[in-house]
């Protein structure tokens, strides 16, 4: 029920951002920034996403409310491999309904592995991504450029992103991390505790399955002393079982201070 429920929200928002795209001007304007080469010959770039005041894009987890971003690269030409690096993203609560994103500027850094090291590298994308204000759109953008510079220079608002990235487990003195499911009518409970210092502020836990074709409700989060508590139930968008590799579940806790990714959890 609840995945009929969100399709039916996300064909609904599809709809009216169709007809209503016409009606406003671009929300968002992106460009590639071209970046540099390392030493190794692998490269980094970034997409560059300009939003309109009051208008909000979504981050790779956006939540119940939110359109999950996609990247197409198989227009690309001399292109291996490409990694994509996420800022840490805020939290939006609007008429009862949690989001996670971004607003005003987006930079998105990318780590490029071309196919012949030393040679141009043409990154051409297809992103579709949500974007919302007063309503909520899916939108496309296309973009294609040559990356043929030879600089080893950081572009400052790559580095910039770059160092917005959240905390690995290390990094944050996460000490432990467990996670304890149980069964429910339509799936399994999750319930996460991670040891960690604050991350200060109200803390809101992220958590993803690793496993394609299950829908993760918004986290219940609480501290409980030294540990951050998110419960999520996740539900098969096909109504089958979840085979569950605690290995790939991915838990991110985002506070005021910043925010901390966790890779994995074991038998809680």
């Amino acid at each position: 029920m609840k995945n009929t429920i969100i399709s039916a929200l996300l064909f609904a928002c599809a709809a009216s951002g169709a007809a209503a795209q016409n009606s406003f001007s671009d929300p968002v304007t992106a460009q590639v920034l071209p970046g540099w080469v390392n030493a190794d010959g692998t490269r980094v770039a970034a997409l560059h996403l300009a939003l309109e005041a009051g208008w909000k894009t979504y981050w790779r987890a956006p939540g119940d409310a939110g359109i999950p971003p996609a990247f197409d690269w198989s227009g690309s030409k001399n292109l291996r491999s490409v990694g994509v690096s996420w800022p840490a993203p805020d939290v939006f609560d609007q008429n009862g309904m949690r989001s996670i994103g971004y607003e005003d500027n987006l930079v998105i850094p990318l780590a490029i592995t071309p196919t012949r090291p030393g040679q141009p590298v043409r990154l051409a994308v297809e992103m579709d991504l949500g974007v919302c204000s007063d309503i909520c759109i899916p939108y496309e953008l296309s973009l294609d450029a040559v990356l043929d510079s030879e600089t080893t220079r950081p572009t400052p608002a790559i580095a910039a992103a770059l160092a917005q990235r959240p905390f690995s487990a290390g990094e944050a003195g996460v000490t432990a991390a467990t996670c304890r499911v149980e069964p429910t009518e339509d799936g399994i409970l999750l319930e996460a505790r991670v040891t960690m210092p604050t991350a200060g502020g109200r803390e809101v836990a992220v958590i993803e399955s690793g496993v394609p074709g299950v829908w993760v409700s918004e986290a219940e989060t609480r501290r409980a002393g030294s540990s951050v508590i998110a419960r999520s139930e996740m539900i098969h968008t096909d109504g089958g079982a979840i085979a569950l590799d605690r290995k790939a579940i991915r838990i991110t806790v985002l506070g005021s201070s910043h925010a901390v990714d966790i890779q994995g959890c074991t038998p809680g």
